[in-house]
Parts: structure tokens; sequence; C-alpha cells
């Protein structure tokens, strides 16, 4: 692996540790800039690339958990869950009650809730070695499918030359509407327990 592969691995991972721990996937679609990044490594880097995702994931998911132990039913009243989204808390909350680890294991594919889906997880005291194994084996198939899509990229030379620069800057600028119309949306349809 190149040095500047093994900053972009390194890079790919913060953004994925970001986007868990710091609640950025309810703002900014990290998915996209998580797949530019990996859409400039080599076939050889992109393995690495899965696993320091899986980790960076992973420990974002458990910073959620252990704030979620920490700070129990009072952090549903906190102003970052409401700058998230109540009505994000309150399905995460039906979801973990309903489901438990799988719950945990199929968020990490769902952008909106994943987000606050560990805190939750922790708030509802779901036993450690059962968020663990969800928290793991989601963010490894959430890292494979977005490398996946990054090589894919890759692969049709879609971020060559300027050209892919301005796709890229259309396709995050596309993305982020989107998610500010969605949480315009969802702002004004009253959440159902």
């Amino acid at each position: 692996m190149s040095s500047a592969d093994g900053w972009s691995v390194l890079l790919a991972g913060l953004l994925a540790f970001a986007e868990s721990a710091l609640g950025m996937g309810a703002f900014f679609p990290g998915e996209v800039a998580i797949t530019a990044v990996v859409a400039g490594l080599d076939r050889a880097s992109q393995g690495a690339a899965v696993l320091v995702l899986t980790l960076g994931a992973t420990a974002g998911d458990h910073v959620g958990y252990l704030l979620g132990r920490r700070f129990g039913p009072r952090l549903a009243g906190s102003r970052l869950v409401r700058r998230v989204g109540v009505d994000r808390w309150a399905t995460a909350t039906r979801l973990v009650q309903q489901r438990g680890a799988p719950a945990i294991f199929v968020s990490r594919l769902l952008p909106l809730v994943r987000t606050v889906m560990p805190a939750v997880a922790g708030v509802a005291s779901m036993p450690y070695p059962w968020f663990a194994a969800a928290s793991v084996s989601g963010s490894l198939v959430w890292a494979t499918v977005w490398v996946t899509a990054g090589g894919a990229v890759r692969a049709l030379g879609a971020l060559a030359g300027p050209a892919g620069l301005l796709l890229l800057v259309f396709a995050v600028g596309a993305a982020v509407l989107l998610r500010w119309v969605l949480r315009r949306r969802a702002a004004r349809v009253p959440c159902q327990a």
C-alpha cells in the first residue's frame, strides 16, 4: 500500500468514526465522502479499507453506546437528540425494544436511524456482548458495501480529471440537499410511536 493510499484509508476510517460517534451521519452524507475517498484506492488497499472502516464505525458505535449507558434516559431530552431528531430517537427506541441486537445490525444500513441507535441501545441497557456482536457485524457489512461502491466508481473512472471532481461536488451537494429535504419533511410529520 502506498503512503497516499494509507492516508486515504485512515481518512475513510476517521469519516466512519465521525459519522457514527459524532452524529455527522444525521447532517452530512458520510457514505458519499467515504465512497469518494475509497474510489482513489488501488485494489490491494481496498481490503485494508474494509478493516479500517469497520473499526472506525464500530468505535463510533461504542462511543454512542457508552454515552447512552452513562446518561441514560436524560439523553432523550438532550439538545443533541433534538438536533438529530426526536422522531429518529423514537424510531430507534422502538426498534431496540422490539428487535434487540438484530436492530443494531440492520440499523447500520439505515442512514437516518443509525446515528442514534447505539446510544439508544446503551439507554436500554442492551447486554454489551449482544451490542458488540451486532455492531461489529453490521459495520463489516456496511464497510464492505461502501468499499465496493468506491471500487465501482474507480472501475468506471468516474472521478478521473476535472469532470470527476465536478461529479463528486454535484453528488455531495445532491446528497446534502436530499437529506435536508427529508429532514424538513420529517419535521412536518408528527412522530407515531
